[in-house]
């Protein structure tokens, strides 16, 4: 028995958990707008939009299933206050419907095709949208035609002579008022200004002020004013996207609930929106009203259990093209062509007014109809025409052309220029360098072909010729002599400034009267370097016999020039000729300084001295380095000079790298510009010390390094031997004791191509002398290197085996000859 309770006492908890649970989701307090396309069937009050009642609270929620509008009113001002909020809850319901329809985009093509078409619908969007709220909610005046109803909140106050304020008083179900000292008072269907009277007439017995005596006018004023109004019950049925039934304030309109549903579907009116009052229908609403002037004359206020009702539309168009707002419209019967292109803002700048063109269904297939601009206001539409505005031609009707030396190029009309003299009347005239014996006038023909008339403009303006009569697209061409003419240049090399090089290659835009000293300051002067006594000009030679082979084809000017470039100075007197060629050269007198760098342990004072004389030689280097000290290696002096591989055509850089390694080129190797290599020159510092001026003094060159070590005490050997090692030098020792020192030679050693690099950089090689090796001698600071045999030379007791079976097969042949002659016989 204790068990069983136990059971149903978790049973029981476990159910209120669950309905704990179920009452605090979303999906049970918030009823989800309809998707797109989904409509309500007409006067359900179940599943509308979410929060179109609201929705806030459990007691709204229960408004939104039908509740009547008075049912849960309550009788004090404090429980009255949510119903003021009904605009906002009922704006924000609205943000929400819409928000689900942003929010959650179609998937399936058919609703996307539905969207599209909703979307092309004139006034669509101003319901859709979220951003357009005609649902104000600021506090506004109560209206003087408002009738007053069961719910509506008045403030009832006397200011004057007497001040008295009663507490907000609640119309109640039955219409009353209840008022201290006066009673109750009947108040429904009544306006504020019945209302007041009927209170004056009240309050007077109490307050006589409120009437005035002896023809005065009375002391004390009666202020009667909504502080609440009711809420009402809306019904929004027909063909609208959210049909439901929404609560609004009395305030508000039968455009507002029409908002709040949406507004018409895919098949409903924008025209003949009807709101229906007891039974008989009271206004028919014209929303092309609003959305086209924003005027709503026949909008009324809402009242409970009104009924707004949109029905199918009659008539539907669509335009297309060059109007400012294409789209579809709905059409009255009364309305033509002219109308429709009003409501789409009218044409575009660019439209084509004079015909239109309308698609229309027939009963059996589609047809055009051609609707001219004279017959719009009066063309009557049908529903489903398609009205298209084509842009107008690219192409104009009255245009001439004329281009080229003249002053006013451009495009000019027709009928203000009929002829070619009043065409160049236009345009101002010719420019001065304007060839007028030949102009070409280009002229489409009527397929649309162009053809060239040649005409000498000189006899038509002196009248000697006919006037030419333009058409429409001519175009009118005068040349200018300078384009018929090569374009003249003169160029200067050498040694000018000429800061722009890289620009105009020296060449500049040849000037009638130009001399030679304007072409130099025009190249920025002349450079320091300049020879002024070797001023070349090279002119081409003009109507030259070709058929000489001695020919002339250019003349030469040297000439001598003052530096001084003014006027009235020393001056060439050379007039420049078109195409003429300057040639500044290079005076032998100048000469930029010069250095040669000595360096080593075995100089005084190292450093960089620069060449005073062109015949300086190593010697006199020397000496003004302060000669040697005591420990200068002469036999290790070298030369290091640099040289610039000469200018042929361009290599790639791996074979330049080559080309400088190996110190050699071949006529196949091509070198690249500024390629330099440094290169080692053996010298023998002590002739060259012991006799200066000598063949062997060499004379430096800008660049030259020399270089002098300290005495140097090892000979390194490398090359095929057993061990390549840095062996001490000693006196006496041979080439070979170096080469035992190092493991000696190994059976692939090429004992006769043996060299050896001595340290002033010069080489010696090992001689032949009958059978014997002659071996260089060694010195201090040498490198020894001994070669490679090759893969195919052959030991000397392998060439003798050679030879012997080379002998034997010679003589075997010989034998075997002699023997078949000998047969044969």
């Amino acid at each position: 028995m204790l068990a069983l309770k136990k059971l149903n006492f978790f049973l029981l908890k476990f159910g209120v958990i669950c309905m704990i649970m179920l009452l605090a989701s979303p999906g049970f307090t918030q009823i989800s707008a309809p998707a797109p396309g989904q409509s309500l069937p007409s006067g359900t009050q179940g599943n509308i939009p979410a929060g179109a009642q609201g929705l806030p609270s459990a007691g709204d929620a229960g408004k939104a299933q039908g509740m009547p509008a008075n049912a849960n009113q309550k009788t004090n001002a404090k429980q009255k206050t949510g119903s003021s909020n009904q605009l906002q809850n009922a704006n924000q319901s609205k943000l929400i419907a819409t928000d689900s329809d942003s929010t959650t985009a179609p998937t399936d093509s058919a609703s996307v095709a539905r969207q599209a078409y909703l979307d092309r619908i004139f006034g669509h969007k101003v319901f859709s949208q979220k951003t357009f709220n005609p649902l104000s909610n600021q506090p506004i005046a109560t209206p003087a035609g408002y009738t007053v109803g069961p719910g509506d909140e008045l403030n009832i106050s006397v200011y004057g002579s007497t001040q008295q304020n009663f507490p907000p008083v609640i119309v109640n179900r039955d219409g009353y008022i209840l008022l201290d000292r006066v009673g109750s008072i009947y108040v429904l269907g009544k306006t504020i200004e019945e209302i007041k009277k009927n209170l004056i007439g009240k309050l007077a017995q109490f307050n006589p002020s409120l009437l005035g005596q002896g023809g005065a006018s009375a002391r004390s004023t009666l202020q009667v004013s909504l502080s609440e109004v009711r809420a009402v019950q809306v019904y929004v049925t027909g063909e609208v996207m959210f049909p439901a039934t929404y609560e609004l304030t009395s305030l508000h309109t039968a455009f507002n609930a029409l908002y709040l549903a949406g507004g018409p579907n895919e098949i409903g009116t924008y025209r003949h929106v009807k709101v229906i009052r007891d039974n008989k229908e009271i206004s028919e609403i014209d929303t092309y009203e609003y959305l086209l002037t924003g005027k709503l004359d026949k909008d009324v206020l809402v009242k409970d259990n009104d009924r707004i009702l949109v029905g199918y539309y009659d008539t539907r168009v669509e335009v297309t093209g060059n109007v400012k707002k294409p789209g579809i419209y709905e059409m009255k019967s009364n309305e033509k062509l002219s109308d429709l292109f009003r409501f789409a803002g009218g044409f575009t700048d660019d439209a084509y007014r004079a015909q239109y063109k309308v698609i229309r269904f027939t009963s059996k297939q589609r047809k055009i109809v051609d609707v001219s601009e004279s017959e719009a206001a009066s063309f009557e539409l049908k529903s489903g025409d398609v009205v298209t505005v084509d842009p107008i031609l690219d192409r104009f009707e009255n245009m001439v052309t004329i281009e080229g030396a003249v002053m006013r190029e451009g495009e000019y009309s027709l009928e203000s220029n009929p002829t070619l003299k009043k065409l160049l009347e236009s345009a101002q005239g010719l420019r001065e360098d304007a060839f007028a014996g030949r102009i070409q006038v280009s002229r489409t023909r009527a397929d649309q072909s162009i053809e060239n008339l040649s005409i000498n403009l000189s006899d038509i303006i002196n009248n000697r010729l006919p006037d030419l009569e333009l058409t429409r697209l001519d175009v009118v061409t005068v040349p200018s002599i300078y384009q018929m003419t090569e374009v003249a240049t003169v160029s200067i090399t050498g040694e000018v400034n000429n800061r722009s090089f890289g620009d105009n290659g020296g060449k500049f835009p040849y000037v009638a009267n130009m001399t030679l000293e304007d072409l130099i300051i025009k190249a920025d002067g002349l450079k320091e370097s300049a020879d002024l006594n070797n001023i070349q000009v090279s002119r081409r030679k003009r109507d030259v016999d070709a058929k000489f082979a001695d020919a002339q084809i250019a003349e030469v000017f040297v000439v001598s020039l003052d530096k001084n470039l003014s006027i009235g100075g020393k001056e060439s007197g050379i007039v420049l000729w078109p195409f003429d060629e300057v040639i500044i050269g290079r005076s032998p007198a100048y000469k930029e300084q010069q250095y040669v760098r000595i360096e080593g342990d075995g100089v005084l004072r190292e450093g960089t001295y620069p060449i005073i004389n062109r015949n300086d030689k190593i010697s006199d280097i020397v000496q003004r380095a302060g000669g040697l000290t005591e420990i200068a290696f002469l036999p290790g002096a070298t030369l290091v000079r640099t040289s610039v591989l000469p200018e042929t055509n361009k290599l790639d850089e791996e074979e330049a790298e080559d080309v400088i390694e190996k110190g050699v080129m071949d006529g196949k190797v091509e070198a690249i510009d500024g390629v330099s290599k440094q290169e080692n020159i053996g010298i023998n510092m002590m002739r060259i010390l012991r006799n200066k001026g000598s063949k062997e003094d060499l004379i430096v060159q800008n660049g030259d390094v020399i270089r002098i070590p300290k005495r140097l005490e090892t000979v390194a050997v490398s090359g095929e031997i057993l061990y390549p090692t840095t062996v001490k030098y000693n006196d006496g020792m041979s080439f070979l004791d170096f080469i035992s020192q190092s493991g000696g030679f190994t059976k692939t050693s090429h004992r006769r191509s043996s060299w050896i690099k001595y340290p002033n950089g010069s080489v010696d090689r090992t001689r032949r002398f009958l059978v014997f090796n002659v071996y260089p001698k060694v010195q201090p600071g040498s490198e020894i290197f001994v070669p490679e045999k090759a893969g195919n030379e052959l030991s000397p007791l392998q060439m003798l085996n050679l030879g012997i079976q080379v002998s034997s097969a010679l003589m075997t042949f010989i034998v075997s000859v002699l023997a078949f002659r000998s047969i044969s016989n």
